[in-house]
């Protein structure tokens, strides 16, 4: 297959509409990404995805308001860090803050998006272009391993995997992103509980606003709950509407 076939077979398929699955199996879909997030083996791995969603949210908006990135680590005990240049204060550098713990319900709900219009495959690669893009920036050994284990698995599923298959990966992903957001943000309520103060984003803004860590902590919970409230009304719009009710 010549360079310009490869390209063409791969815009075909990240582009190619699926109808999405019964209700019966994104609702199994759910709980089965609902017991990835709970369970603290998988817990662990769930979180270096969500880990990734949230140091990439960080990079991105760095950029957008004109900021230098520097570089990314990410940690075997799942932490991370996000490095960039620019104003040591005002609101762009709110923003990049602010964007970590934001991310992976922000991303949850655009694949809720796309999944909900059929597009279960370009969650995949667009996940893939992002994971490639983000591991240019990486500057440590075990963050580019956390990278490529999370991207060479994502092209095996898209490249080799039945599209059914394909579509449940896509929904797991997405589940799991709106399920998990709130979670390290409930960890680091109770970090703050026990005295801890740890140099969080949290604590960052508050240094940069006149609002307090805590509050930033809260409504950061409340934004990652909403997310996932408006992620469970388009997955699943009869569910979502009796919640809302």
């Amino acid at each position: 297959m010549s360079p310009t076939e490869s390209v063409g077979e791969i815009w075909s398929r990240a582009t190619a509409t699926q109808p999405p699955p019964e209700p019966g199996l994104v609702l199994f879909i759910a709980i089965v990404a609902l017991l990835l997030v709970l369970f603290p083996t998988t817990w662990h791995w769930v979180r270096h995805l969500v880990t990734v969603v949230h140091e990439a949210g960080h990079a991105f908006v760095a950029l957008l308001v004109g900021r230098r990135l520097s570089g990314i680590r990410l940690h075997s005990d799942t932490s991370g860090l996000t490095v960039s240049r620019g104003r040591p204060s005002g609101p762009g550098m709110v923003a990049m803050l602010a964007a970590g713990y934001l991310a992976p319900a922000v991303v949850g709900l655009g694949a809720a998006s796309l999944l909900a219009a059929g597009h279960a495959l370009a969650v995949l690669w667009l996940l893939l272009v992002a994971l490639v893009l983000m591991f240019v920036q990486i500057r440590n050994w075990y963050g580019a391993l956390v990278l490529l284990v999370i991207g060479g698995g994502v092209f095996a599923i898209t490249w080799w995997l039945s599209p059914v298959w394909q579509s449940s990966v896509a929904y797991v992903i997405t589940w799991s992103l709106l399920l998990a957001a709130p979670k390290p943000v409930l960890e680091l309520m109770a970090q703050r509980r026990g005295g801890r103060r740890t140099g969080s984003d949290a604590d960052q803004l508050a240094r940069h606003t006149p609002l307090p860590a805590g509050l930033w902590v809260a409504l950061f919970l409340l934004a990652n709950l909403a997310g996932l409230v408006v992620g469970v009304t388009t997955l699943l719009p009869g569910l979502g509407g009796q919640l809302l009710r």
